[in-house]
């Protein structure tokens, strides 16, 4: 079964039957090597079979920064991918470092399937992902729900909606100690522009707000934009 590529679709990250999403980050250098990187990915997976054990979805997005890419797939549990790993994984990356050597693999996190999501209320198709990285002091699962419960509370009392956003979707780490917002937007200058305004990031200056963004045991965190460049799923 060949792979089909999207380069106009993204992941339904709400789909049924995830039961673990991976989020890695390569670094290339350039957007010259950013697009060759993508090139080479899209020629590497879809000269071979869909590696069918457990992977539902792998998409691929260009840095902002022209300098990294970022991975999001969603499988079906971590043996599917450990099988992959096992099995499939090294002859793909070796043609993608032929084409573009030097990639430097940065970090990669394991996620559940999103804990809330704030769905698309049209059809509104995104230009910009934000990815918000939250990292606490240490592992602990009561705490990454209540910081997720904390934003949802500050986004329903927000007075004044961000214009430009679109959905976001709140995974927690299988580890206990992060939170990764995949927000969808209308375009990098939308959430630009939501920086701007007046607060600490893109809510209005509330208690709500402030709470979030003072919550104990927060250690790190960041927050970067991503242009969506291909997704890939099986084909028929």
């Amino acid at each position: 079964m060949n792979a089909e590529l999207k380069t106009d679709a993204r992941p339904d990250l709400t789909r049924p039957g995830v039961g673990l999403v991976l989020v890695t980050t390569w670094r290339v250098g350039t957007p010259e090597r950013q697009r060759a990187a993508v090139d080479a990915i899209a020629k590497a997976w879809q000269s071979r079979d869909w590696p069918d054990l457990g992977l539902l979805s792998y998409s691929v997005y260009l840095g902002t920064d022209g300098e990294t890419l970022l991975h999001y797939s969603q499988w079906t549990d971590a043996e599917a991918h450990q099988e992959f790993v096992r099995t499939f994984r090294d002859d793909r990356n070796a043609e993608i470092d032929a084409a573009v050597p030097g990639i430097e693999r940065v970090v990669l996190h394991r996620f559940a399937p999103p804990y809330r999501s704030l769905p698309a209320q049209d059809a509104r198709i995104p230009g910009c992902v934000v990815v918000v990285d939250v990292e606490f002091d240490g592992p602990d699962a009561a705490r990454q729900r209540d910081w997720v419960d904390g934003v949802f509370e500050a986004m329903e009392t927000d007075p004044a909606p961000v214009p430009g956003g679109i959905a976001g979707h709140f995974h927690l780490s299988t580890d206990g100690t992060r939170v990764l917002n995949y927000a969808e937007w209308e375009s990098e200058q939308a959430h630009i522009d939501a920086l701007a305004r007046p607060g600490d990031g893109v809510g209005s200056a509330t208690p709500q707000w402030a709470k979030v963004q003072s919550y104990p045991g927060v250690v790190g965190g960041g927050v970067r934009r991503y242009a969506p460049a291909l997704s890939l799923r099986a084909g028929a």
